[in-house]
């Protein structure tokens, strides 16, 4: 066998074939992957990607493999237990020889392939077939996202897509999870400096009388985490002797007026230490205007008596940005972070006004939380944006203090970028996972296909018309949606007149022609179309651009999928390729119901074929119907017969072969020609047909099961003198036969427990039954497929069936059989039906027919002589 690699291409990237399969140990890829090595609580987001890989591409398992200098399993789908972990040499890992290649790996036989054959993946059956794609952040590859099946199959084009977008997906992922990882470590160190300031917060509860102390203020006082009982008293006993009865006097002030809370006192610690404290805060009124509690925070001044130079040191070593404005707005402080992140010297900043500075902080979301923050003497946190010169994302503190506003502040420009395009490649997966559940969901493929405007929109258009090519080639609209409310009228009737006006220049028409995607501006499209009603809906829905995708089936375009983007809107390579993907997805679901309509009409019309119309006796009328099953191409087994034997007898037969493929449809008709020979030539009774199909079937080697009824109508001289035909019958696993008497009274001829199925044993004993009719009387004979449900068993089934037919007995033979089909499945049944029945004429018939000998073999004439 020839070693070298196969050259299949899918899409435009062919089969890497390389021959380096050893991946360099190269510092800053290794350096890069470590950065981006998963916390344990992350792996659950990259076991989400992988399993989402596993499932949209079939197949068996996925992994994420970061590779270091070993090879990390960071996430997967389908692995053993214990996979996701573990530590492995690159040597051993096909993921190693996809990284060395630096492209798209895809192997439908790994086990044929030179470069991977030997690795313990592939010798020991687990791969057999895949199909990998490097993971590169910051131009470094530091892993793979693959798939993989332990047998042999074809990768496509629209695998490879799916695969690349899944793998930016988890690069993102990645990336996101350690820029979090970064930004709590610098947000530690801010809290530390938090911390190093001394400033705390309290919450008194003036009904409760609970006062709440975070751990700064517990600390800031002396006490340890569980020592302070939250009452007033724990405060003031650390509150120093000389300044407690002042202190007290301005909280019952501030109570007494709802009002501000401002004092500067000493506390003294059980240490014997003595603290400066600054606290400030604000009485929150109740219903009738009492103060209810008191919200404040307080600052350790300590550092400021005994120096201000400390606290400057301490501001500028935060790793964050800090500023201070007076009460006028005007900059006080500046730390070197903070100038580093303004692009300005602090010398221009203080004694500034923060608005003149920043103009666009005016009437912003920073204007309005940091006077939220002066107003109610309460700390602010948000996150907001600052337009250019800044451009960026910023996490910020405020928090006011006795001299106006001091405010912390960290850029996450980074982290918001990160995570918003995390939050679009999970929608544009939404998206498709959506679509594909639609299209897999139905079997009306059009019904589904119309309605993908709505799936698309707004995620990635603002409108959307998706079109068909009919059977005889010409286009038609046949779906629309728009995002706007206002203008889904126009667009409704803008899609009635739009094929007729569309020139043979048109995207439209271009891209039917050769399917591929075009895209145009509003002038573009405007220019071409002839004056009239379409242009002027057109220049009324007035869409920036568009951009027309082929829906491609198997070797042709199926139709086409036109977004309308409105004008100013940013439209991705990314959202494109989404979008063309599922127009490709609905291609091929297109093309998939035309191939099962046509399987369907063929195997539907191979069965009707077998099934022949029925004689049409003296004494009896005969009624026969077989209905496909409504869902898949399910042609089955089930069949029907009637014919008349050389002694005049008539008789019925109804027969199911297991299964529901054309082999089924198959046997069926080589069970039936076998069974109407057996008992044209033999003249034998049911039993004796049966015991004959059942031997022909072993000597035969017809490998297949079946169950069958077969019903003789006899009638001697004496029995027409009375008006009575007598029903010689056997069954072999079938449903019992029912008889529908002339006095609207339903008979079921034996309990359900007939012989053996056909093809079990060919010596097994065939047991036969008679029973005496009267004119007027109908037997029915019917497979399952006409009383069995999903939701019910058959016994129900049998029931709801003898109902049906004493209420409908009294009608004709053909109305009868179609009234029972049309109240038991509604025409629409989940397995194939097949029904034969025969009414016997009330009126006397001709000549008598006696039955021949029950025991006559099934290749032995009847004796001419006998009647």
């Amino acid at each position: 066998m020839d070693d070298t690699p196969d050259r299949a291409a899918v899409g435009d990237h062919p089969i890497a074939e390389c021959s380096a399969t050893e991946l360099a140990v190269d510092e800053q890829r290794v350096a890069q992957t470590r950065r981006l090595r998963p916390r344990q609580a992350d792996v659950a987001a990259l076991d989400r990607h992988a399993a989402l890989a596993a499932r949209l591409l079939g197949a068996a398992a996925s992994q994420v493999s970061l590779l270091e200098d070993v090879q990390i399993v960071a996430g997967g789908a389908g692995l053993a237990e214990g996979a996701v972990g573990a530590v492995s040499p690159l040597a051993e890992s096909l993921c190693t020889v996809t990284a060395a290649g630096g492209t798209p790996l895809a192997l439908p036989d790994a086990t044929i392939d030179v470069r991977v054959r030997d690795l313990p993946p592939v010798r020991s059956g687990a791969v057999g077939s895949y199909l990998g794609v490097p993971l590169i952040s910051d131009g470094a590859t530091v892993g793979v996202l693959c798939v993989f099946d332990p047998e042999p199959r074809e990768w496509s084009e629209q695998d490879l897509a799916t695969l690349r977008q899944l793998a930016t997906s988890v690069v993102t992922e990645l990336e996101l999870s350690a820029l979090v990882r970064e930004y709590e470590n610098d947000r530690l160190r801010w809290s530390l400096a938090i911390d190093a300031a001394r400033i705390g917060t309290f919450d008194w509860d003036l009904v409760t009388g609970r006062l709440t102390w975070d751990e700064r203020l517990k600390a800031m006082f002396g006490y340890g985490p569980d020592a302070f009982d939250e009452t007033i008293t724990a405060f003031t006993a650390r509150v120093h002797p000389d300044d407690r009865e002042r202190v007290i006097d301005v909280l019952q002030v501030c109570i007494a007026r709802c009002g501000n809370y401002d004092a500067e006192y000493r506390v003294v610690r059980p240490d014997g230490q003595t603290r400066w404290v600054q606290a400030r805060g604000r009485a929150v009124a109740a219903e009738d205007g009492s103060a209810a509690r008191l919200l404040g925070a307080c600052l350790d001044t300590t550092v400021l008596r005994t120096g201000e130079a400390r606290v400057t040191r301490v501001l500028e070593a935060m790793p964050a940005g800090f500023y201070s404005v007076d009460r006028e707005w005007r900059f006080t402080h500046v730390n070197a972070e903070a100038e580093r992140l303004f692009g300005t010297r602090r010398e221009a900043l203080l004694g500034r006004l923060l608005w003149d500075a920043f103009p666009a902080a005016v009437d912003s979301h920073f204007a309005e939380n940091f006077e939220t923050a002066v107003r109610s003497g309460l700390p602010v946190s948000f996150d907001a944006y600052y337009p250019a010169p800044l451009n960026g994302w910023f996490e910020v503190r405020a928090w006011p203090s006795p001299d106006g506003l001091s405010v912390y502040f960290l850029e996450v420009t980074e982290r918001r970028l990160a995570q918003e395009q995390a939050e679009r490649s999970a929608r544009r997966l939404a998206i498709l996972a959506h679509v594909s559940a639609e299209l897999a969901g139905t079997l009306d493929a059009r019904g589904a296909t119309a309605a993908l405007p709505r799936l698309v929109v707004p995620g990635l258009a603002d409108s959307c018309i998706v079109t068909l090519v009919e059977a005889d080639g010409r286009p038609r609209d046949i779906g629309a949606w728009s995002r706007d409310p206002a203008t889904r009228a126009l667009l409704d009737r803008y899609v009635v007149v739009r094929m007729e006006a569309l020139p043979g220049t048109s995207p439209v028409a271009r891209a039917l022609a050769h399917g591929e995607a075009v895209r145009a501006t509003f002038d573009e499209v405007d220019t071409l179309m002839p004056p009239g009603e379409a242009r002027d809906l057109f220049e009324q829905l007035a869409p920036g651009a568009a951009a027309v995708l082929p829906m491609r089936g198997r070797g042709r375009t199926l139709g086409l999928l036109t977004l309308y983007f409105d004008e100013g809107r940013v439209v991705s390579e990314e959202d494109l390729a989404t979008a063309q993907d599922v127009a490709d997805r609905a291609g091929l679901a297109l093309d998939n119901a035309r191939l099962y309509s046509a399987q369907q009409q063929l195997a539907e019309g191979l069965q009707r074929s077998l099934l022949t119309e029925p004689p049409e006796p003296d004494h009896s009328e005969i009624a026969v119907r077989y209905v496909p099953a409504a869902e898949a191409a399910r042609v089955g087994g089930d069949w029907y017969d009637a014919f008349l034997q050389p002694s005049g007898s008539t008789m019925l037969v109804i027969g199911d072969v297991v299964g529901h493929d054309t082999e089924a449809a198959a046997a069926m008709g080589q069970l039936r020609g076998l069974l109407r020979g057996i008992a044209t030539y033999s003249d034998a009774g049911p039993a004796e047909v049966l015991r004959g199909l059942d031997t022909s079937m072993t000597i035969l080697q017809t490998n297949t099961l079946a169950t069958a009824t077969v019903a003789r109508f006899e009638q001697t001289a004496e029995e027409l003198e009375r008006g009575v035909t007598r029903m010689r019958w056997a069954n072999a696993g079938h449903l019992p036969p029912l008889v529908a008497n002339p006095d609207g009274s339903v008979d079921e001829l034996t309990p359900w427990d007939g012989d053996l199925l056909l093809g079990v044993d060919p010596s097994a004993v065939r047991a036969e039954s008679v029973v005496s009719l009267e004119r007027g009387s109908t037997v029915l004979l019917y497979t399952d497929g006409l009383i069995e449900r999903r939701d019910a068993d058959l016994d129900a089934g049998m029931v709801r069936l003898r109902e049906a037919l004493i209420d409908l007995a009294a009608l004709p033979l053909d109305d009868l059989l179609d009234q029972l089909l049309h109240r038991l499945v509604d025409g629409t049944p989940e397995d194939d039906v097949a029904l034969v029945a025969v009414r016997l004429h009330r009126q006397d018939g001709p000549r008598p027919v006696e039955a021949g000998p029950a025991d006559v073999p099934p290749n032995v004439p009847p004796d001419p002589a006998k009647p």
